[in-house]
């Protein structure tokens, strides 16, 4: 008998200890009453707020004269037990006392305590300091607002590196649903500049977030409206996001903020180029000047145009008395890069079929732009009589005194992109100069 009756003790012994464990490790404050409005517990993070010890508020009835004023105990003690009254939560804001004579605003959440036979048998209480229910309404707010339809793009990122949550902005940016990149890998997304990505994303897990933004190129998959690739410059910031409740930071992923720059880094890259491109005209003008023969001057403005611009230049002026023709008077050579240069004793007329691109130019006095085919790209150049490895051409007719002087052709590796209109205008604006040159050596060629 006598062990029958201590297995109860120590059951409720270990239950009243695990009871007072979980209590005390509450975040909220925690206080109970019984049904006659005594104070049964008090947890605490109640001990800290207020700064009544658990010894001084339990068995207290009521909270006059200690933990409220006097004046206020009525109402406060009212509003505490009504909810013995009704199911579920109550929720009241109201004015506690500190031990120390200060007042603390709290918000608190009351409910009922039913009894072993399902009658109310007392209420207890949780309440926190008003000021902690509006940090956290803050911090909700501003995570709904983020995911809302910030105007940047939010993605939080797990420690797999694939997103767990979009927003809308972000979701346009990647041209997907909000749900659609969830749980994918980030190549699924982005085709060139991934590797980038995921670099800066681990970064941040290992070792935090970098100061200040970063920009990056990026290729998404998928191509755009008019079948061209779709890349975009994004403005980045990083923030490795870590567990509050662990001790030590225990990390829970990456929340990545983009902005979309890419028509601003276009516009800024198309003023920098146009900077560059008058500084290289001026600069060649200056030169040329002081040549004294025409041939000359004609390739110092070649070599100006070259930087930046092409890697070879070549030079064709119409054969006397024959418009169809075209004679190469001066080019780069085609192995290392290098100056262009006059041939040596004179050029012999080119055999270019009809049709080529520099004859084309010649016929209609303006730009034509050639590209290699995908297919068979080895054989294009060498069918022009152009450089191997030449992958993107532009020819411009050079004009002088109203008459064809001949061709200027400018020719870029498959590495770098197909000439565009405004490059047609620089090459255009070259052309007119070096044609002047040229045609100031003597009487123009028809």
């Amino acid at each position: 008998m006598t062990a029958s009756k201590s297995e109860p003790t120590l059951a409720a012994t270990a239950g009243a200890e695990l009871l007072a464990a979980l209590l005390d490790g509450m975040d909220a404050a925690l206080c109970a009453f019984g049904a006659d409005g005594t104070v049964t517990h008090w947890n605490r993070e109640a001990v800290r707020i207020l700064g009544w010890s658990r010894e001084e508020a339990v068995g207290r009835r009521g909270l006059a004269g200690w933990a409220v004023r006097s004046a206020d105990a009525d109402e406060v003690q009212k509003r505490l037990m009504a909810a013995m009254g009704v199911p579920g939560r109550t929720v009241h804001d109201m004015a506690l006392l500190r031990k120390d004579g200060g007042r603390v605003l709290v918000r608190t959440q009351s409910a009922r305590v039913l009894g072993a036979d399902g009658e109310p048998a007392g209420v207890y209480c949780a309440f926190s300091e008003v000021h902690t229910h509006v940090d956290l309404e803050r911090s909700i707010a501003l995570s709904e607002a983020l995911f809302d339809d910030a105007s940047w793009g939010v993605v939080l990122v797990d420690v797999d590196l694939r997103p767990t949550v979009v927003n809308a902005y972000a979701a346009r940016a990647l041209s997907a649903g909000q749900s659609t990149p969830l749980g994918r890998p980030l190549g699924e997304l982005v085709a060139d500049g991934v590797a980038e990505l995921e670099g800066a994303l681990r970064h941040v897990l290992s070792e935090g977030a970098p100061r200040g933004v970063s920009e990056m190129w990026v290729t998404l998959v998928g191509a755009g409206p008019g079948g061209e690739p779709r890349r975009r410059c994004w403005r980045n910031g990083f923030m490795r996001l870590a567990s509050p409740l662990a001790k030590e930071p225990v990390p829970l992923g990456v929340g990545w903020l983009f902005h979309d720059v890419t028509e601003a880094k276009l516009a800024e890259q198309s003023a920098d180029l146009l900077r560059f491109r008058a500084g290289q005209l001026h600069r060649a003008g200056r030169a040329a000047a002081e040549c004294e023969d025409p041939m000359t001057a004609a390739t110092v403005y070649a070599d100006f145009a070259l930087a930046g611009f092409a890697d070879h230049v070549l030079l064709d002026l119409v054969e006397p008395g024959d418009r169809k023709r075209l004679v190469r008077a001066a080019a780069t050579p085609e192995g290392t890069p290098g100056p262009c240069v006059p041939v040596m004793g004179g050029g012999l007329p080119l055999r270019y079929a009809p049709g080529h691109p520099a004859l084309q130019a010649v016929d209609r006095a303006g730009s034509v732009l050639a590209s290699a085919p995908a297919t068979g790209p080895e054989d294009w150049p060498r069918d022009r009589q152009w450089p191997p490895g030449t992958a993107h051409a532009l020819c411009t007719a050079l004009r002088g005194r109203g008459r064809a002087l001949g061709a200027v052709t400018f020719l870029r590796g498959g590495s770098r992109p197909a000439f565009d209109r405004a490059d047609a205008v620089y090459a255009e604006t070259m052309a007119a100069l070096m044609a002047s040159a040229l045609a100031a050596g003597g009487p123009a060629t028809g």
